[in-house]
């Protein structure tokens, strides 16, 4: 079995645990708030603004053999530059206040998941960080464009109030086609144990930002 396989089949019940979030599931059928999608906005831009940090944190932890790979870090991080960026303009066009949000401290599940990130690559192997990538990947594709349509549908918001969603369900297509040519590639019984352990963690962290979303945002403009 090729590892792409087997990492989603032992992460299934966690990508199930993900997906069955009460506020994904009334996002697709068009029970959304503009406080249910500005708060989702909030936190992405609290764990998102970490990703380029963490990733160069991999690049310099991985070791010379794996030279292939910090290549392929190199990669990510010049398409993940200035992302959180793109969530603040989002926020300022669904008519709330960007700094406010820049300004705001992450949800307790927020803080956790990005802490775990840090952890896995100072602490136990950076090639543990593959496994958001996969979760947080593989999530926009499956999820983005649809949850940027039913939120449309539902408020009424323009176009510009959906750059991240958007870009996000359309690139990491291609994204996630890279990243299991790189997983393809790693052949260590132990790393790919960490990936997967990594992966099915990461999907219990990320289901708890959609869990504990707050019902209303005071930081309108």
């Amino acid at each position: 079995m090729k590892f792409m396989d087997r990492l989603n089949n032992e992460s299934k019940d966690d990508r199930d645990y993900l997906l069955s979030s009460p506020i994904i599931s009334r996002c697709m059928s068009g029970d959304i708030t503009l406080s249910d999608y500005v708060a989702f906005l909030t936190q992405a831009y609290h764990h998102v603004k970490h990703t380029v940090p963490l990733l160069m944190a991999v690049g310099a932890r991985l070791p010379a053999e794996k030279e292939w790979l910090r290549e392929a870090v190199a990669e990510y991080i010049e398409e993940e530059l200035g992302h959180q960026e793109w969530i603040l303009n989002d926020i300022a066009a669904c008519g709330f206040d960007k700094e406010a949000v820049r300004h705001s401290k992450p949800s307790a599940a927020t803080e956790l998941m990005v802490a775990y990130a840090y952890d896995t690559i100072q602490r136990v192997n950076p090639v543990g960080f593959f496994g958001m990538v996969h979760v947080l990947e593989g999530t926009s594709v499956t999820t983005a464009d649809a949850a940027a349509n039913a939120i449309k549908d539902a408020l009424g918001l323009p176009g510009r109030a959906f750059t991240y969603l958007r870009s996000h369900g359309a690139l990491d297509v291609e994204h996630v086609k890279f990243f299991e040519s790189l997983m393809d590639r790693i052949t260590d019984a132990k790393e790919q144990e960490q990936i997967i352990h990594s992966a099915k963690m990461f999907y219990q962290l990320y289901a708890n930002i959609f869990r504990s979303l707050p019902t209303d945002i005071a930081i309108a403009a």
